[in-house]
């Protein structure tokens, strides 16, 4: 499972140990997760597989009108070529479905 930045913020204000994934955006967005001690998961760092998925997704999201951010469009890539499931709280990560069934999203409330 690959954590969202949203959840990873909350999950560090908490004092909790995060055993899941994240990607190297959510490192740029949220450097502190670099030094948290109880960050036992991995850094997926982006690819060029991975950009190339992620302008095949933003293709298809724009044909749908529904055009998304950069920083969104690589970690939905990275979830979808490395089989993991993304947890999130950001609902606009449903539309991915629409134009790439094989993306998996988690949302937590």
């Amino acid at each position: 499972m690959i954590l969202d930045t949203s959840i990873v913020i909350e999950r560090i204000k908490e004092r909790e140990i995060i055993n899941e994934n994240i990607t190297s955006i959510t490192l740029i967005e949220y450097p502190p997760i670099g030094n948290y001690e109880k960050f036992e998961g991995r850094i997926y760092f982006i690819n060029e597989e991975d950009q190339i998925q992620a302008i095949r997704l933003q293709v298809n999201l724009r044909a749908l009108g529904h055009p998304m951010s950069v920083g969104d469009l690589l970690i939905a890539a990275i979830c979808i070529n490395r089989d993991e499931t993304l947890l999130t709280k950001d609902k606009d990560f449903l539309i991915i479905q629409k134009v790439e069934p094989s993306f998996k999203v988690l949302f937590q409330t």
